[in-house]
């Protein structure tokens, strides 16, 4: 095998890290929140929007509600802060909601969240790189025919940096994570500057009038229009999760640093999004979306507008209508932090997935971290599904959304639950006052939080159910029942190999088989391994496919007076597998306490295609032979000269290597002598 793809690997994902090296990629809180936090703070680029499109429904007049739907999600993204902040104080072993609601709840709760958290990070995914990429052709047209191949690339880049590792992703994104912020704070003060020296800041589409399909919104219909913008809203508070997900990247002290993370994602978050929904009302931005129940009209030709840009463009456009730099700035760090947004999932993701295969409700190989200390299997299968998505929905942000926040308000909602149970138990014990005080307070904390964030999961399953949702509500029935059934098997399985007094007595006997189709060199190796190790009784086994060749065999094997008894088994219909395994039963039958050991010489050879060029015999005979109870199955390995080029070669790394010295010597591929050419 080529030394190229390793070359490759290492250009890429650079040199492999030592285990040893593992607390060098922890973050400090600096570093930390713009890797956690990028998905909630890139939520400012089409939170506001996705209000104002649900509000467009009803017409113009609806408008008036924007900052009091806006006001609602502010209200609901600080309880759910101060709530998490009670869970990774309480919870800094990564486990996040999975662990607090298995702890409190029972297991099936702990795989109720966990099948929200793994549907609703493959959507953050999803929904972060089409938006981007959505974003990014508004400015770079020759994107826009191409936005699935375009929002695949991207996806292939963020898979790559995480895979480098966390701590060299999360320096990668912090810069421009915080020009983001940067340029949002500064749009904000800029504009609030111009308003108080008397300047008048108009929108492009302030005079653009809105036809909503409903002409007369009034009573339920009301409601359940607030009630849809309001949910649609709520996607400034995904990501949020993601910190209790990854207290174990931080420093210590591990819930402290997480804690505070928290609170300064809240604050900036509800900054940044309470702004620039009040700025588009303010300026009288406008937005609507074909499909959505809504047309924006340019009164000047009477036709319906398409093209009109994002919210969060009109508002920095009109801002920095004095300053076109600042405009420039604000586009190129949105459309960059919504593809940085989806790293939060990257990393929040496989943590979750390696608690989860520890817990065994996942494939053990998510634990298991990659030669660049990252959860290199989890990094992966986030990247596949994303991928998935994407190419399955055209990359199209509108289609994606409405599946967006179902998960992460049922792992809310199921988590605060778990925390006020937590509470409740360790106030049944504790006896200090002081503790006591603030036991209860966490408890209202969290008690609020999880009436609040019920409420929100409600409103959000009746206004988006029809429009998407359901999806979701099918997904994370069967993800429930994957991994139920995971750790059922693991289960099963543990039980069945747990040791008993049978296992340790000796067999009676061992009969040892040699399979052989010619006499040359690998033949002879292995005669002269099977005699090396002693067994009760040997003998060479071959299969008269066809008499002639068989009878020559025979013929050679007493000239050369071989000190093992050849047998030569019938076979009619040229088979070779099954006169082989009924062989090896009927000698099984004889005597059930002895064991049987076959034999079978093996190529090695130094180039895939070489493998393919010699029968599968031998292979389909060792897996048949292997689902026998009593029978050994031993390859003897003869390398060709092809292998040498492999000689040496350190094995490849592998996920998980960094657990263990690399093999030397390392040999691939192999092909059977038996095997008939």
């Amino acid at each position: 095998m080529s030394k190229v793809p390793d070359l490759t690997k290492r250009l890429l994902l650079g040199r492999a890290l030592s285990s040893s090296k593992q607390h060098e990629q922890l973050l400090p809180k600096r570093i930390a929140l713009p890797v956690f936090a990028s998905d909630a703070l890139s939520s400012v680029a089409y939170a506001p929007q996705e209000i104002l499109i649900a509000l467009a429904a009803g017409g113009l007049v609806m408008y008036k509600y924007t900052p009091w739907v806006a006001a609602a999600v502010v209200v609901v993204l600080l309880t759910v802060v101060a709530s998490y902040r009670q869970n990774v104080r309480a919870y800094p072993s990564g486990g996040g909601d999975f662990e607090v609601a298995t702890t409190n709840l029972g297991s099936n709760w702990g795989v109720v969240v966990a099948s929200a958290l793994i549907v609703d990070y493959t959507l953050t995914v999803a929904v972060s790189v089409s938006s981007g990429i959505e974003n990014l052709g508004a400015l770079l047209t020759f994107i826009q025919p191409h936005e699935v191949l375009a929002a695949v690339g991207v996806l292939i880049v963020l898979t790559l940096a995480n895979l480098r590792g966390l701590k060299e992703a999360g320096i990668a994104f912090a810069v421009p994570t915080y020009l983001f912020m940067i340029a949002i704070l500064g749009m904000l003060v800029w504009g609030l500057v111009r308003l108080l020296a008397g300047t008048e800041l108009k929108a492009e589409t302030a005079d653009y009038q809105l036809r909503g399909d409903e002409t007369d919104i009034a009573g339920f219909a009301l409601v359940i229009l607030l009630l849809r913008a309001f949910s649609s809203g709520c996607a400034a508070l995904t990501g949020v999760e993601s910190i209790s997900n990854g207290v174990p990247a931080f420093r210590k002290p591990k819930g402290k640093n997480a804690a505070t993370t928290l609170l300064l994602l809240g604050l900036v978050s509800m900054t940044m999004f309470g702004g620039v929904t009040t700025f588009a009302y303010l300026t009288d931005a406008k937005f609507s979306e074909p499909g959505h129940g809504s047309h924006l009209i340019d009164p000047a030709t009477g036709t319906e507008v398409t093209d009109a840009e994002p919210v969060i463009a009109q508002v920095a456009h009109t801002v920095f209508s004095n300053f076109e730099l600042g405009f420039a700035l604000v586009a190129i760090m949105t459309a960059l932090i919504l593809f940085l947004a989806a790293n939060t999932a990257f990393n929040g993701f496989p943590v979750l997935g390696s608690v989860l295969a520890q817990n065994r409700y996942l494939p053990r190989q998510l634990h298991t971290r990659g030669d660049r200390l990252a959860l290199s299997n989890g990094i992966i299968i986030l990247a596949f599904m994303a991928g998935l998505l994407i190419y399955a929905y055209d990359a199209s942000v509108s289609a994606l959304i409405p599946l967006y926040t179902v998960g992460v308000f049922i792992s809310f909602t199921v988590s605060q639950i778990g925390m006020v149970r937590h509470w409740n138990r360790l106030l049944a014990t504790e006896r200090d006052a002081a503790q006591r005080r603030r036991m209860k307070t966490s408890r209202g904390i969290n008690a609020f939080g999880a009436t609040l964030t019920g409420i929100v999961l409600t409103v959000v399953l009746i206004s988006k159910f029809a429009l998407g949702a359901y999806i979701v509500c099918i997904a994370m029935p069967v993800l429930f029942l994957v991994m139920k059934g995971i750790r059922k098997h693991y289960d099963r399985v543990a039980e069945e190999l747990v040791p008993s007094g049978e296992d340790v007595a000796l067999p009676a006997r061992n009969h040892g088989i040699v399979l052989v189709s010619k006499i040359h060199k690998p033949t002879l190796r292995a005669l002269a391994y099977a005699r090396a190790t002693r067994p009760s009784t040997l003998e060479a086994v071959t299969v008269a496919v066809d008499a002639a060749e068989s009878q020559r065999l025979q013929d050679e094997w007493q000239a050369l007076d071989l000190p093992v008894p050849l047998k030569i088994l019938d076979s009619p219909y040229r088979e070779i597998t099954r006169p082989v395994l009924a062989y090896v039963k009927s000698v099984r039958r004889k005597s059930p306490r002895d064991v049987v050991t076959v034999f079978i010489p093996e190529y090695v050879v130094g180039h895939w295609w070489e493998q393919l060029l010699h029968n599968q015999s031998a292979l389909r005979l060792k897996g048949r032979l292997l689902f026998q109870p009593g029978v050994m199955v031993t390859s003897v390995a003869w390398q060709l000269q092809s292998s040498d080029r492999l000689k040496g070669r350190v094995e490849p790394p592998v996920p998980g290597s960094s657990r263990r010295p690399p093999r030397a010597g390392a040999r691939h591929g192999g092909g059977s002598v038996s095997d008939r050419d």
